[in-house]
């Protein structure tokens, strides 16, 4: 089996499961998604209904043809919907993935559900598909992001300047980040060692 058939796993630990993003999931995730925070720094923009579907569609579209394991995110301490993270960018060959096109609602924000989704997609990616490299890469504005990506233990490795256009017509200085086989170990430690943090608020 390919890393595309295989990385389609449901994932869980006592705090968050990931599953593979089903067309059932359109009602929950929109629901989170018209919160104009989640797209400041990403390549799409929903701010209408209509964007939100055009999102989706090409979201579902992208994990149906294989170039991206697209998991929907369940926040277990409230049986909510929280978001949506992918693998992308599956180089079998050369041992290296991507984990990235990663949002999360409002109320999920700081609460450990990133740190807990990552976790599990390193894991599934280390130890079930025996990645040599996992990388990620993020917007040079986007702090928020470059923090929580060296809060998992990822190393930044650069920046590629004017990599992508960007809504609005800036191009996207794309700084890349990741964590090899020989550092995971270390970084599973010590993700799996943090202090809880208090969970999602369960209203709405």
């Amino acid at each position: 089996m390919s890393w595309t058939e295989r990385a389609a796993a449901t994932l869980e630990n006592d705090r968050v499961l990931l599953r593979p993003l089903t067309p059932e999931d359109r009602a929950s995730l929109h629901a989170i998604a018209m919160d104009p925070d989640i797209w400041r720094y990403f390549v799409s923009q929903v701010t209408t209904d209509a964007d939100f579907e055009a999102f989706f569609d090409a979201t579902l579209a992208d994990h149906r043809a294989g170039t991206r394991v697209v998991y929907h995110i369940t926040d277990k301490e409230s049986g909510r919907a929280a978001g949506s993270m992918s693998f992308g960018n599956l180089a079998e060959r050369d041992g290296r993935i991507e984990i990235g096109w990663s949002w999360l609602g409002r109320d999920f924000r700081g609460r450990g559900v990133n740190r807990w989704a990552k976790y599990l997609l390193l894991e599934h990616a280390f130890e079930r598909l025996g990645a040599e490299r996992v990388e990620f890469k993020t917007d040079r504005l986007n702090e928020q992001a470059r923090r929580g990506l060296r809060n998992i233990g990822a190393v930044e490795e650069g920046t590629l300047r004017s990599f992508n256009p960007m809504p609005g017509g800036r191009r996207r200085d794309a700084v890349f980040y990741s964590v090899l086989r020989a550092e995971w170990p270390r970084v599973k430690q010590e993700l799996a060692s943090r202090p809880k943090v208090p969970p999602a608020d369960t209203a709405g």
